[in-house]
C-alpha cells in the first residue's frame, strides 16, 4: 500500500450505541475500548505525530468486551458468504455459529444462501437455520455450505429482508466487492434508523485487502502451490531444455506467487502484476537461462502481463474486468519462440487454481479462521458496525469498511519481500 491514511479519524469505528449489558462470558480477559495497535511500528513515525500535536493512526483492538450492546436473549443473527470460494470459509461460518451459541447463548442463526442473492426479495433458496449440529465437521471440507454468488443486489431489498427476519447482526464473509456492498447496507440501515449491526470477515485468497496483513486461505494457497511447483521442477529437470510453467492466483497482487517462490527455491522466474515485463526481454532471458542451466521453472500470477494481451473490456457479474489468460499466452509465446530458434525443448504447463481454491484450510489457517470468527462475534455483540475484523502486527483489529475498501494491497517493487524474490530466483530485476 502506497497511500496509507494518516488521519486518525479514518480509523474510528461506527457504534450502535452505549453498551449497558454485562457480557455472559465468565472468567475472561476482556479487551478495553481504549486499547489500540499503532499503524506504524517505527518510533520515528509515531513521534512525528506527537511532535505535530496529533494522535498517531491506530486500530481498535478486537476482542470480547465486558459490557455488550445486544441482549442475547432476543437476538437473531445472519451469515452470508460472497465471491469466489477460498480455503477456510466453512471454518469461519462454524466459528461464528459456535461462538454465538456457546459464548453468548444465541441459538437463532440463519445462513443466507448463495451470496447477497439470498438476501434479495426473491432468493434462489430460503435461508437455512445454522445450529452447532448443522456446522459440525464442516471445517473439514472446502468451499462454503451456504453457497456463493457474485453481482450486486438491491440494497433496499436486502435491508428489508434483515428487518423482516428481525436480524440484529449480519456477518458477511467476502472480498472487497462484498465489503463495498456491506458498507452500502450499513448506510441504508443507518438512514432508516435501525439497530442492525453489519460485520465483515475479509475473504481474499490473494491477500490483497488493504490495512490487513494477512487474510485467511492465503497460507493454505501458498502451501498447496508447492505440489504444483515441485511437479513443474521435476518435469523441467527431467528433460534437456525443460521448462515448467505454473500459473497461480493473484489478479492484481502477486503475494501468492511471491511467497510460493520463496517457499520453493527451485523457481527461476516469478512474474507478478506489480512488475511489468516485456515478451522479448523475458524470452531472451529465458533462452540464456536454458543455454546455461538447461532447465527453468516459471511462476506467474494470473494478473501479470495483462498489457501484453488484447483487452477484452468484458466484465464479470461483480464488475471486475475479465483478464486475459497469461498462462496460456506465455505457453503459446514460449513454444513459438523456441520453435523459431530451432532449440530442442519441452514445456509443461500447470494451472492448479481451482484445485487450490476448493481445498480445506490447513491447520494454521483453521486457527486463524476460528479467531477471526470469534472476534467478529465479539465486535457485533459490542455494537460495532460497518467494519471488518483485521489483523495487524500480531493483533486482531477493527477496521472501518471504508478504510479497508479504499485501496488494494499490492507488492512494492522496492520492498524487501520483492528483493528477496529476485535474490531467490536470480531473474533480472527488469525485463523490459
Amino acid at each position: 500500500m502506497n497511500n496509507m491514511s494518516e488521519n486518525s479519524a479514518d480509523y474510528a469505528i461506527r457504534k450502535m450505541g452505549a453498551c449497558r449489558i454485562p457480557s455472559p462470558m465468565p472468567d475472561l480477559q476482556f479487551t478495553e475500548d481504549h486499547e489500540r495497535v499503532l499503524l506504524h511500528s517505527d518510533p520515528k513515525d509515531v513521534n512525528r505525530f506527537f511532535r505535530e500535536g496529533n494522535q498517531p493512526p491506530a486500530f481498535e483492538i478486537a476482542g470480547p468486551r465486558s459490557m455488550i450492546f445486544f441482549d442475547p436473549a432476543d437476538l437473531r443473527c445472519g451469515i452470508v458468504t460472497c465471491g469466489g470460494i477460498c480455503p477456510g470459509v466453512n471454518d469461519v461460518i462454524r466459528a461464528i455459529v459456535l461462538s454465538l451459541y456457546h459464548h453468548y447463548g444465541i441459538d437463532k442463526v440463519f445462513g443466507f444462501r448463495f451470496g447477497y442473492a439470498g438476501l434479495s426479495a426473491r432468493p434462489p433458496h430460503p435461508p437455512v437455520e445454522l445450529t452447532p449440529k448443522r456446522v459440525d465437521g464442516i471445517h473439514l471440507n472446502g468451499g462454503t455450505i451456504l453457497g456463493t454468488s457474485r453481482g450486486p443486489q438491491d440494497i433496499g431489498e436486502m435491508v428489508d429482508t434483515l428487518q423482516r427476519m428481525r436480524i440484529g447482526i449480519l456477518f458477511a464473509i467476502g472480498g472487497d466487492g462484498t465489503l463495498r456492498g456491506l458498507h452500502a447496507i450499513a448506510d441504508e440501515i443507518a438512514r432508516r434508523g435501525l439497530k442492525i449491526s453489519v460485520i465483515g470477515v475479509p475473504k481474499t485468497i490473494d491477500n490483497d485487502i488493504a490495512y490487513i496483513e494477512q487474510s485467511f486461505g492465503f497460507e493454505t494457497a501458498v502451501t498447496a502451490s508447492r505440489t504444483a511447483i515441485y511437479s513443474a521442477n521435476i518435469e523441467a529437470t527431467g528433460a534437456i531444455n525443460g521448462m515448467g510453467l505454473v500459473k497461480l492466483m493473484g489478479r492484481h497482487s502477486g503475494f501468492i506467487a511471491a511467497y510460493a517462490t520463496l517457499a520453493n527455491s527451485d523457481v527461476n522466474y516469478c512474474l507478478i502484476p506489480e512488475v511489468r515485463f516485456s515478451r522479448d526481454a523475458f524470452l531472451s532471458s529465458l533462452k540464456e537461462r536454458l543455454l546455461n542451466k538447461h532447465h527453468a521453472v516459471i511462476v506467474v500470477a494470473e494478473g501479470a502481463g495483462q498489457e501484453l494481451m488484447e483487452e477484452t473490456g468484458r466484465r464479470d457479474a461483480s464488475g471486475n474486468i475479465r483478464m486475459g489468460d497469461i498462462g496460456v499466452y506465455l505457453k503459446t509465446q514460449i513454444r513459438q519462440y523456441f520453435q523459431e530458434t530451432g532449440m530442442d525443448f519441452t514445456l509443461k504447463y500447470i494451472d492448479p487454481g481451482y484445485t487450490i481454491r476448493s481445498m480445506p484450510a490447513n491447520p494454521h489457517d483453521s486457527v486463524f479462521c476460528l479467531l477471526l470468527g470469534h472476534n467478529a462475534v465479539h465486535a457485533g455483540m459490542a455494537g460495532r458496525t460497518d467494519m471488518v475484523v483485521g489483523y495487524w502486527k500480531n493483533h486482531f483489529t477493527h477496521v472501518p469498511i471504508s478504510l479497508a475498501a479504499s485501496e488494494r494491497k499490492r507488492i512494492d517493487p522496492e520492498s524487501r519481500i520483492w528483493k528477496n524474490v529476485l535474490a531467490s530466483t536470480g531473474q533480472p530485476a527488469k525485463m523490459l
